[in-house]
């Protein structure tokens, strides 16, 4: 085998620094429970911050200090009617590995 098309190979098998940090991230972000509870909670519904912490029984500034966290990962989104804002799941692919893992651990 030629051995620059094998080197080649081995550079794309490698994860870039952004790659890892953001998936490193996203990990992080999943191993929180609060984070866990409230990303359940908008696959269900889009939500404000003040419905979020009325259901999940959580300070506000609590919540709004997750969802900072989850919207700079870009794991959720918001719009904004009037003065309150909505948020929803922002990455299907991230929703669907925690809803499968939380199938898991339900059917475990």
């Amino acid at each position: 085998m030629d051995e620059s098309v094998n080197h080649e190979q081995k550079d794309q098998d490698q994860l870039d620094e952004e790659t890892l940090f953001i998936v490193s991230q996203t990990f992080k972000a999943l191993g929180d429970p609060t984070r866990i509870r409230i990303l359940h909670l908008l696959s269900q519904n889009e939500h404000s911050v003040n419905d979020i912490a009325e259901k999940l029984s959580l300070l506000q500034s609590t919540v709004s200090h997750q969802l900072r966290f989850l919207k700079n990962l870009r794991l959720v989104k918001y719009r904004r009617e009037g003065t309150t804002l909505f948020y929803s799941p922002d990455d299907n692919h991230v929703m669907n590995v925690l809803q499968q893992t939380i199938h898991h651990a339900q059917h475990h």
